[in-house]
């Protein structure tokens, strides 16, 4: 296996499906000193994002509060990669992207993570979103319908073409 920017970092990923995190851990296993952090509910992963320095965490959606890991993850500067299958749909893509993820993957490309992780390792935030835009442009398109992105034109174009947008919206207690 070539190098690759998993080699030697931390992860944490955070899924209430333990199927999902076995698969994550099957993808992963492969890279020379990855060590992957795993959860299953909000009271663990807030306590783990709280306690260690991670180079990448990965969050689902629903049942575990993914939007507030997500908040507390973007706050301590954790590059974050939102996952899911149940809130798939454009509005959480955007609250994913303003709350300050660097990416948003369907679960059913699970198997395709790799790249995806690497790329969230190497690109900045925009460039990160322009990449997954082409890598997954056409499934978004199936997903959410045509013309998805034409209620808020500005926005997504600014988003698919790599352009900054506002600063996340981080949320304090």
């Amino acid at each position: 296996m070539a190098e690759s920017a998993l080699e030697n970092k931390r992860i944490l990923a955070v899924d209430d499906e333990p199927d999902v995190l076995d698969t994550l851990e099957e993808q992963l296993a492969d890279f020379k000193g990855l060590q992957m952090d795993k959860a299953t509910n909000y009271e663990t992963a807030y306590h783990l994002i709280r306690s260690w320095t991670y180079d990448l965490v990965i969050l689902d959606i629903m049942g575990v509060r993914g939007f507030d890991l997500l908040n507390a993850s973007v706050q301590l500067g954790f590059p974050t990669v939102m996952l899911t299958a149940h809130a798939l749909n454009v509005d959480a893509l955007k609250k994913s992207i303003e709350m300050g993820a660097r990416a948003f993957l369907p679960k059913e490309k699970l198997a395709e993570i790799v790249p995806f992780l690497e790329d969230v390792l190497t690109l900045a935030a925009m460039p990160g979103w322009r990449r997954v835009f082409e890598r997954l442009g056409g499934f978004f398109e199936t997903a959410f319908g045509p013309g998805w992105q034409l209620r808020e034109k500005d926005f997504w174009e600014k988003v698919s073409s790599g352009r900054p947008i506002q600063e996340p919206v981080i949320l304090k207690k």
